[in-house]
């Protein structure tokens, strides 16, 4: 399948990890936490030069993390679709068609979930035919995208004359939570909301660029070194010190695989889910021969989208030029399950 146009997408507030830190610190919300707990927020938040500004849904990121359940739906709710939204509008504008113009349209989130999905709310703000065929994937974690372009790749093989966008939204502060765990700090300091759009067709765009060649590696007995659980009706991020060490692996894993390819081309480029400084340098180990500077510029400058960050790293990757017939880009994205997925991407 090939690329037609694609856009991210990023709220209004934004804040430095030092404005963070002062937020946390004028919190009521913080009495719950022990001095050690405040002491490693602090830390984090004003030394790690990896992450300098986040941009979240909320004008007041900290009052999110005292929401209730319901107040936590509603703001998802809200925020998701719009988020969607001001990616995939520009991303229509940017192929040259209206949104009455799709096929279909899948959404991945793993921040919240509605039922009926984002979809329904997307397609009703922009106006999708009632018969485009909308389709939600959740539960994926932070490396949902490439996922959702597989099966968008499978409907344009079922279809080649269709038009499919793919949206990767996350509201990451509709689920931030604050207890003394060492793993659910560090998420409140990695995470931050956006999302990104692209529309993909069976026939070239200019350049003609296109997605082929995914893979995947699953690995269920990692299962709880990262995922979502529910505490007290909200989302509680299990983050485990292994998960860069387990995000190396596999993909060290998918990538000695996609070596041994028959009749491939070279990779030239390698565009990876920024997932924090550790995952980044640990994919440096397995990846020796290949920078990772798109990946960290989007660390730098947005944290850890989730699942539309490895997109976004796609994005910035473009601006200093699209792949040639000299070779491809391999894009790699990871998270729950643990699980990881790759493309390739090129002429």
């Amino acid at each position: 399948m090939f690329l037609h146009a694609l856009a991210t997408a990023v709220p209004p507030t934004q804040l430095t990890q030092t404005e963070c830190w002062e937020r946390i610190a004028r919190w009521p919300g913080k009495s719950q936490l022990s001095r050690r707990a405040l002491l490693t927020l602090q830390a984090v938040l004003t030394r790690d030069r990896s992450i300098a500004t986040r941009h979240f849904a909320h004008a007041n990121p900290e009052d999110v993390m005292s929401f209730n359940p319901d107040e936590l739906n509603d703001y998802f709710r809200t925020a998701a679709p719009s988020l969607a939204v001001a990616a995939l509008q520009p991303a229509l504008e940017r192929a040259g068609i209206t949104a009455r113009a799709l096929d279909a349209l899948l959404v991945c989130t793993c921040t919240g979930y509605l039922c009926p999905g984002v979809t329904s709310y997307v397609s009703e703000q922009l106006g999708l035919r009632r018969d485009a065929f909308l389709q939600d994937l959740v539960g994926l974690g932070c490396g949902a995208a490439i996922p959702t372009l597989r099966a968008a790749s499978a409907i344009l093989a079922e279809n080649p004359r269709a038009i499919v966008a793919t949206v990767a939204v996350e509201v990451c502060s509709a689920a931030f939570y604050l207890d003394d765990d060492p793993g659910v700090l560090i998420s409140a300091c990695l995470f931050a909301d956006g999302a990104a759009a692209a529309i993909w067709r069976g026939t070239p765009g200019d350049p003609a660029l296109r997605c082929r060649d995914f893979s995947t590696v699953c690995i269920p007995g990692e299962r709880d070194k990262l995922r979502f659980e529910q505490r007290h009706g909200r989302l509680r991020n299990l983050l485990d010190p292994l998960v860069p060490q387990l995000a190396g692996n596999a993909v060290g894993e998918l990538y000695a695989a996609e070596l041994l390819r028959e009749n491939s081309r070279p990779l030239r480029e390698i565009v990876a889910h920024p997932g924090g400084r550790e995952v980044l340098d640990a994919l440096d180990a397995v990846l020796p021969d290949f920078s990772l500077t798109p990946s960290r510029e989007v660390l730098r400058h947005y944290g850890n989208l989730s699942s539309p960050s490895v997109l976004f790293a796609l994005d910035e990757a473009l601006r200093g030029g699209a792949p040639d017939e000299s070779g491809d880009w391999w894009l790699v994205s990871f998270g729950a399950g643990f699980s990881a997925h790759a493309c390739r991407f090129g002429v």
